[in-house]
């Protein structure tokens, strides 16, 4: 079963790859682990699906994130994207360690953020004590869902486009297929945190509809 304590301690002797290029703007997203159920047991990793009328990117699959700004660092530009596209706002301490980052072909090099919320809340009941509220931002986040981690072990496809060399990853989730970046850095936390083993996930292509 995956806790906090022990996917700090996995990532803790994660020898991650930080991507040197100043060509690129920095941005951040965060892999949020909440827990649900009657004893917080269950699992989840919180997506988003970006409104229809964002400027970018519109309708996608999408890790809460964005930008980083001048003279934030990547951590504290995760804490704040969440708070602002979700509503949860978690301490420093919530960090559990930094995957990857992964360049992106519309301008960005993306450095994944692993935090650990613990309960939440986002149904009609009342909440329970303890229990953090997710208010999605309206304008931004058209749905969020949380997906159970077991639901992330499951093989992707890489498929060929005549675009590029590299083969594109697609991960099949909630009956659809989710792709890099997002699809990617699931990919390299499924492998990581599940399996126990290092896989990298940099040459991985996105779809040529993600590229703008």
């Amino acid at each position: 079963m995956l806790t906090e304590e022990s996917l700090r301690a996995t990532l803790a002797g994660f020898d991650r790859q930080a991507a040197d290029r100043p060509d690129l703007r920095p941005a951040a997203v965060t892999i949020t682990l909440v827990t649900t159920g009657p004893a917080a047991d269950h699992v989840q990793v919180l997506i988003t699906r970006r409104a229809s009328k964002l400027r970018t990117h519109a309708g996608q699959w999408a890790l809460p994130g964005g930008r980083v700004d001048a003279g934030e660092s990547v951590v504290a530009a995760a804490r704040r994207e969440l708070a602002e596209e979700l509503g949860l706002e978690l301490p420093e301490s919530a960090v559990l360690g930094l995957l990857d980052d992964y360049p992106t072909r519309s301008g960005y090099v993306i450095t994944p953020v692993v935090l650990w919320a613990g309960p939440v809340h986002a149904g009609v009941r009342p909440a329970r004590p303890g229990e953090r509220e997710l208010r999605p931002r309206r304008g931004e986040v058209a749905a969020v869902y949380g997906i159970p981690t077991d639901q992330l072990d499951i093989e992707p496809l890489f498929v060929s486009i005549p675009e590029s060399d590299a083969p594109v990853i697609r991960l099949p989730l909630m009956g659809r297929y989710v792709h890099a970046p997002t699809g990617a850095v699931l990919y390299q936390f499924r492998e990581l945190a599940l399996r126990g083993r290092v896989t990298r996930v940099r040459h991985l292509e996105q779809p040529v509809f993600a590229w703008r």
